[in-house]
C-alpha cells in the first residue's frame, strides 16, 4: 500500500509540475494605462499642441501636422505641483516649467521664463 501511496503522490507531483509550465493564454499589454492623476493626453488652450504625459515621459505633438514638439520627462514635486523638464525641438533647448494640477481636468503652467500656459485633459 506504500508503493501505491507513493506511486499516486509522484503523479500528482509531475501533474503539478507540469501545470506549472504551461503559460498563460497571450493578452495584449495594457498600452499607456495612467499611473498618476495627470497621465493622459492634455491640450493647450491655444489648440496648437497635444501633450502626453505617461509613467513620467513627457511629449508634445503639433496638432495640424502630428510632428514631435517636445520631449522630456515629469515628476512631482508635491500632490499638486508637477515639474515638467523637456527638449524644445523647435529652439533646440532644454526648459523646464511647473505646473498646478487646478483641477483632474487642469493644469495651469508656468515657464522658466515666466510664460504662463494652460493645459486641459484631452478624451
Amino acid at each position: 500500500m506504500n508503493a501505491r501511496i507513493a506511486a499516486s503522490a509522484a503523479a500528482i507531483m509531475i501533474a503539478a509540475a507540469l501545470a506549472g509550465c504551461q503559460s498563460a493564454p497571450d493578452r495584449p499589454a495594457p498600452v499607456n494605462m495612467p499611473t498618476s492623476p495627470v497621465d493622459g493626453e492634455w491640450m493647450g488652450t491655444d489648440g496648437v499642441a497635444i501633450s502626453s504625459l505617461y509613467g513620467g515621459h513627457f511629449q508634445s505633438r503639433s496638432v495640424q501636422t502630428g510632428e514631435t514638439l517636445t520631449e522630456g520627462t515629469y515628476k512631482f514635486r508635491d500632490q499638486n505641483t508637477i515639474d515638467l523638464s523637456f527638449y524644445s525641438m523647435k529652439t533646440k533647448q532644454q526648459t523646464s516649467a511647473a505646473c498646478l494640477l487646478a483641477a483632474p481636468d487642469r493644469m495651469n503652467c508656468t515657464l522658466g521664463n515666466g510664460t504662463q500656459f494652460v493645459l486641459t485633459r484631452h478624451s
